[in-house]
């Protein structure tokens, strides 16, 4: 698949502090991509890079095969976690100006923001003060100016934080319009429910490396494939101490006694069809499915694994 935007062994030092340590990825012309990582984990300096606001120390960027130069940034919509608006100005002044900014006329910009103003009714706030606006109010108009010029690369940076429930939803079926239109887009966000329902693909950094990158499903698979909900017939205590006595790499994650389920994981020497005679030979066997893990639970797990590694090398 053709990549919109390759990062290639990027680095970013500043006095002190190693913010990307040779990062590379990846991001696929259409996909939606998840930018994930604990806070301070260098996505913000990765995003600034890729909006031409900062320069990496090694390491080249491309927008779509050539090296990533100025003009690209027009091609370019950046929604950051913090947002910014000159208080003082009216609402749609400001908005023209941001507009005009990303290449497009006056008249060009107030007619397309009119519309979209009346697709999120807000129309009636065209010539109020920014100040006057509510923070969700605001964070529409800047959603607005960010997607407006109709980028082929769009980067949201937390993009539902402070929305109510239908807010965010209606900002959720807005990016999913455009991403339907021809848009790559690349959240960066710690809502992992986000993530499994928007993402195809992610990036997790940790204190400045790329940890782990691939495709969601992939992932996930790869990662819990090898963990099984059982729902029995009758008591999960003779299975637990069958799986103890055999001294097999496998183990009992969680059980409900009350629903008679069990989360078993097997390690890679045992098979399916071991795990099954396991769990009949003391219960039977009413249902069975592939556990997989949450993403959240992927990276909760690849941080700490990787954060303890870092820690014994020191």
């Amino acid at each position: 698949m053709e990549n919109i935007l390759e990062v290639q062994n990027v680095s970013k030092h500043y006095t002190g502090h190693t913010a990307l340590d040779n990062v590379s990825l990846s991001i696929p012309k259409g996909s939606i991509y998840g930018l994930l990582g604990p806070n301070g984990a260098g996505k913000t300096t990765l995003i600034r890079i890729i909006n031409h606001i900062t320069a990496p120390d090694s390491g080249r960027v491309l927008f779509e095969g050539h090296q990533l130069v100025e003009n690209d940034v027009e091609s370019i919509g950046y929604l950051p976690e913090e947002r910014g608006l000159y208080k003082k100005m009216k609402v749609g002044d400001q908005a023209v100006f941001f507009a005009m900014l990303k290449g497009l006329s006056r008249k060009e910009a107030t007619s397309r923001l009119k519309e979209w103003f009346e697709k999120f009714g807000i129309l009636d706030w065209w010539n109020k003060k920014v100040e006057e606006l509510s923070k969700g109010m605001a964070q529409k108009i800047q959603f607005i100016v960010t997607v407006l010029h109709k980028p082929k690369l769009l980067i949201f940076d937390e993009p539902f934080s402070g929305f109510d429930p239908i807010n965010a939803n209606l900002l959720k079926e807005e990016i999913l319009s455009l991403h339907r239109e021809g848009a790559t887009v690349i959240f960066s966000t710690h809502n992992m429910a986000s993530v499994e329902a928007l993402c195809d693909e992610i990036t997790l950094i940790n204190n400045s490396h790329n940890i782990l990158t691939g495709n969601v499903n992939e992932i996930r698979h790869r990662i819990g494939g090898n963990r099984t909900a059982f729902v029995v017939e009758g008591e999960t205590g003779p299975i637990e101490s069958e799986i103890k006595q055999m001294g097999l790499p496998v183990t009992i994650e969680t059980i409900d006694s009350g629903d008679h389920r069990l989360l078993i994981k097997r390690g890679d020497s045992v098979t399916m069809r071991q795990l099954i005679e396991i769990v009949n030979s003391k219960a039977i066997i009413k249902s069975l499915e592939p556990a997989l893990p949450s993403m959240e639970e992927i990276f909760i797990e690849t941080v700490n694994q990787f954060n303890t590694i870092s820690h014994v090398n020191e």
